[in-house]
């Protein structure tokens, strides 16, 4: 699944192509990707028109500002992510340029919206579990609200991290990924986060010293930021909106390296389940 850093790269790409673009007219084969309104007649009629002021993010989550009060909302989920071309189309499919876009992972589009300048903004999604929302703005706002802190923010201190841990309970790994506790952070950066931390994934946040918590902390900013400037990580279904992998993947020290060596220490990297996830980590390193 797409986290922060994807997500960032996904909305610094839009913003350099699509902002101030307007909706003409949006295409579907699945339209259960579109969950509000239900029904994908309306969405296309309420979309149609809308002109893109600005476009950010909030945890995994790219949001449009549209003109008349209303934002688009896309999380991509397992497998989803915005592509940005013209397709030509054919006996019902979408048939990409040469180049990127023609890449294997980037040709499930069930989501497909034309511009005003000609542009299309599509959805490749092989697991079909992407979604998309139409809000009005004081609703998204709501809808938000649970969210915890953006771990990038210049004034998200060392402080206000740690003040999101006091009184919770439960292992490390599954409290960063806990998006009302910190936003944006999933398996892959997890991983990686406490792995450069030296820090035990199953250790109970309640047993956390200030240091370790600094730590973390200090890992976490230091990767994120990395991974935001190569691209994002690409070892799944994740492209940028040209079709083009992301870089993270020469930086990737434990996430998907069971039974390879440690690269701190050359014990063998383990792989363990936790909470139908899964976890890597150094059993040296990380005690």
């Amino acid at each position: 699944m797409p986290e922060l850093p994807e997500v960032e790269t996904i909305i610094r790409d839009l913003n350099k192509k699509v902002l101030n673009r307007a909706f003409i007219d949006v295409w579907t084969d699945f339209p259960g990707t579109v969950r509000k309104p239900e029904d994908f007649e309306q969405f296309k009629k309420e979309i149609r028109g809308k002109k893109i002021q600005r476009i950010w993010r909030r945890g995994k989550n790219i949001i449009f500002n549209l003109s008349e009060n209303r934002s688009l909302l896309i999380h991509q989920k397992l497998t989803g992510h915005l592509l940005l071309g013209k397709w030509g189309f054919s006996e019902g499919k979408w048939i990409p340029p040469a180049g990127p876009l023609a890449e294997k992972i980037n040709t499930y589009i069930h989501l497909l919206f034309t511009l005003d300048n000609g542009q299309m903004l599509a959805l490749s999604d092989l697991r079909k579990f992407a979604k998309v929302e139409l809000w009005d703005n004081e609703g998204l706002k709501k809808e938000l609200g649970s969210f915890g802190p953006e771990p990038l923010e210049k004034d998200f201190t060392f402080e206000k991290f740690k003040e999101c841990f006091k009184g919770k309970r439960g292992k490390i790994k599954q409290v960063l990924m806990n998006q009302t506790v910190i936003a944006g952070i999933g398996n892959i950066y997890s991983d990686e986060i406490l792995w450069q931390a030296k820090i035990y994934p199953f250790k109970n946040v309640s047993k956390l010293t200030d240091e370790e918590l600094k730590e973390i902390y200090q890992a976490m900013r230091e990767i994120l930021v990395k991974a935001i400037k190569l691209g994002g990580e690409s070892i799944s279904d994740f492209r940028r909106i040209s079709g083009e992998s992301g870089y993270f993947d020469k930086e990737r020290k434990v996430y998907r390296r069971e039974g390879e060596s440690c690269p701190r220490c050359d014990t063998r990297i383990k792989r363990v389940k936790l909470g139908g996830r899964s976890v890597h980590y150094c059993p040296k390193c990380q005690k």
